[in-house]
């Protein structure tokens, strides 16, 4: 009798079975948000910014396309199916993804473009700083107004401002008898790099006051952007902290005036703070989960994640190294390779007192640890790819790792070309980009390494089904 009456159930509940099949292609959990994201994913090579070498573009281009392509099918794991009560669904269930932006697709998608172009917006400002500092441009303005100002309009003017200039340390001991039309070269470089840092927190502000107000912009998220607001505010103040170093008397009469390598390597890493912390939550916005379809691929990224964090903190190291290279001027001493000079190792590389000094000032010495830091970097990226050629992983971070030794390799050999070309304009500011260009392939590296929630874990499978 009770399966008899089980039987008439099953039978009388199959029309309703027939309607939810034939629609599941359009609600299955993540299934309308696939093809939102694709379109998201498949844009996002573009933003890759315009000053990256050509060369490292194609290493982040494919590493990015790739990755994201791949991401996509993951996104039909997740319960999607309504996002706009997503995060009511987080908040209640800790074993959930807890999304940054609330508001839906087109919110995640803006708020996703927004964060990428404020990132590429950092990473041009970098590059521009480089060019102002090799072309010794950086102390042509000997004031500051944290507002800004217009620049000189008239020649009356252009004559106020050079002779201020002329009263600076850089031009009675370098520039001195430098004409008008010089001045006004190296003046505009340092006005541009001003003033597009000025535009930066415009175009920065802005869009973000208009999100909060749409509520697109989770608590969360919300107070991870005032921070990097705030530190960009700040950046501004620290670049003037730096050139009113170099505006200073030398301490010796045979000293080149130059601002402060402590003071330079602040201004740059918190440029490179600045920009990681902008990709990282844009990476996130779009990317709330990490590309995985088994228990197996998920394990691989566990063991690889173990060696990619010390290896990426390396490649931080290397390149803030590389400020007190760019701060000491040593790029400009031991122009030869693999050799310094004559010898392997200088005479003189623990010279100054106390001894500490010497891997902070000493041209020598600086050199020489930019020299090992970066020669290590590329082994342990090398390392890093070796060991992951045997386990188990998904792959976009196959071609991740690829791409990443690929940079680590194209930047070692600019390095290089650099020093033995005596540090011209165009190589220095090549060198300074890949730095940043191997900054963000880590740091992408990390974000797709990280671990899933509990709640996609559970749909997982063991391995990947293959057909």
């Amino acid at each position: 009798m009770i399966e008899g009456k089980l039987i008439s159930f099953l039978r009388k509940s199959n029309p309703v079975t027939q309607k939810l099949r034939g629609c599941k292609s359009f609600c299955a959990p993540g299934g309308l948000i696939n093809e939102s994201q694709s379109r998201l994913y498949s844009s996002l090579p573009r933003l890759i910014p315009a000053f990256t070498p050509p060369a490292a573009r194609g290493y982040i281009g494919h590493g990015l396309r790739s990755l994201l392509q791949n991401n996509c099918k993951n996104f039909s794991k997740l319960p999607f199916r309504n996002i706009s009560s997503a995060a009511s669904i987080s908040a209640k269930n800790k074993e959930g993804v807890k999304l940054l932006v609330t508001a839906g697709p087109h919110a995640q998608k803006a708020v996703g473009a927004w964060l990428f172009v404020s990132a590429a917006w950092v990473f041009s400002m970098v590059v521009l700083g480089g060019v102002t500092r090799l072309t010794r441009s950086g102390l042509s303005m000997t004031d500051w107004k944290f507002t800004g100002s217009l620049p000189p309009l008239s020649d009356e003017e252009w004559l106020v401002e050079f002779e201020k200039y002329k009263q600076s340390p850089e031009y009675k001991r370098i520039n001195k008898g430098m004409n008008l039309d010089d001045f006004k070269f190296i003046y505009w470089m340092e006005y541009a790099h001003r003033m597009w840092g000025r535009a930066l927190g415009i175009m920065f502000a802005l869009p973000f006051s208009y999100f909060l107000r749409k509520g697109y912009i989770t608590l969360r998220l919300g107070v991870r952007l005032s921070g990097l607001f705030a530190l960009g505010a700040g950046q501004g103040l620290i670049g003037w902290w730096m050139v009113k170093s170099g505006l200073e008397e030398p301490v010796s009469e045979y000293a080149e005036p130059r601002v402060s390598p402590y003071r330079l390597t602040a201004h740059l890493t918190s440029a490179f703070v600045i920009y990681a912390g902008l990709f990282w939550t844009a990476l996130s916005v779009v990317m709330p989960e990490p590309p995985t379809e088994s228990i197996a691929w998920v394990q691989g990224s566990a063991k690889v994640r173990r060696i990619a964090l010390p290896v990426s903190l390396l490649v931080g190291i290397t390149a803030i190294s590389g400020a007190f290279v760019a701060g000491n001027d040593a790029g400009r001493a031991f122009n030869t390779f693999p050799k310094m000079g004559d010898a392997w190792i200088p005479d003189d590389i623990f010279s100054l007192k106390p001894l500490i000094r010497n891997f902070f000032e000493n041209t020598s010495t600086v050199q020489l640890d930019h020299r090992i830091l970066a020669t290590a970097t590329l082994f342990s990226i090398g390392g890093l790819w070796w060991s992951a050629r045997k386990v188990d992983l998904h792959p976009a971070i196959r071609s991740l790792l690829g791409s990443t030794l690929g940079m680590a390799a194209l930047q070692v050999t600019l390095g290089i070309s650099t020093l033995l070309s005596y540090v011209p304009v165009s190589l220095g500011s090549a060198h300074q980009a890949g730095a940043l260009t191997l900054l963000t392939l880590t740091i992408l590296l990390n974000h797709t390494l990280r671990r899933p929630s509990l709640q996609l874990l559970k749909t997982l499978p063991a391995v990947v089904k293959t057909a």
